[in-house]
């Protein structure tokens, strides 16, 4: 594979951006600074009120809502897969649909790879959602399950419900953060050093989000 260093400098870069945001958002799990981690205070609360009602459509309409977020999230995905795997299989017809395009690197061997990364990180996506979905699933089994008001608390069954909801959310979370990264990869069709700057610029998005949004703050003001 000819490529130069500093392609293979943006790839590296790339790579080393996802797994070490990845890494260092769940260091800083520990701290309670995350959205996530505000999100999992209200998870709590409410699997504690799940047993305290006997109609559960409240929760169960949640688990839907949440579900049907996700298999959308899914389809896209591969649909988006679907594509990308037709662009490979005719380098040349898509080459010459783009030639118009300004500032676009038009190398073979350039668009392969960058449609082969977008491939890989779309199937990361696909897979992790439709993980997500299963959770949701299971958490709906895990609502059915849960004592009446009238009957003693399950509180092992509680703590699987609240973990398995908390798995689901969180590779939701990871599902979205491959669309992130994703649209940093547009770039490399354009110029190694634009795409490791959309990178940067895409975990300083993902920094700003997850750990000063205004969200966060609203989240926060609740507990």
């Amino acid at each position: 594979m000819q490529l130069t260093y500093l392609e293979w400098a943006s790839l590296l870069w790339f790579l080393g951006s996802w797994i070490g945001y990845g890494r260092y958002s769940g260091l800083k799990s520990t701290h309670g600074q995350r959205l996530q981690d505000a999100l999992q205070i209200y998870i709590r609360r409410w699997i504690a009120q799940v047993g305290e009602r006997d109609n559960r459509m409240v929760d169960t309409s949640i688990i839907a809502n949440l579900e049907r977020n996700a298999t959308f999230m899914a389809s896209s995905s591969l649909l988006i897969m679907a594509g990308l795997v037709t662009a490979i299989g005719s380098t040349e017809k898509s080459l010459s649909l783009f030639t118009q395009l300004p500032f676009v690197r038009f190398d073979p061997q350039t668009w392969e790879i960058g449609l082969i990364c977008m491939t890989l990180a779309f199937a990361y996506a696909f897979f992790t959602f439709t993980w997500c979905i299963r959770q949701w699933g299971f958490a709906s089994v895990l609502i059915g399950t849960v004592p009446n008001a009238s009957q003693p608390h399950d509180e092992c069954l509680e703590l699987a419900l609240r973990q398995v909801i908390s798995l689901a959310v969180y590779h939701f979370n990871m599902g979205l953060r491959a669309y992130y990264f994703s649209v940093a990869l547009l770039t490399w069709f354009i110029h190694p050093v634009v795409f490791m700057f959309a990178t940067t610029w895409i975990v300083l998005v993902l920094y700003r989000r997850e750990f000063h949004s205004r969200t966060l703050k609203a989240l926060v003001s609740g507990l």
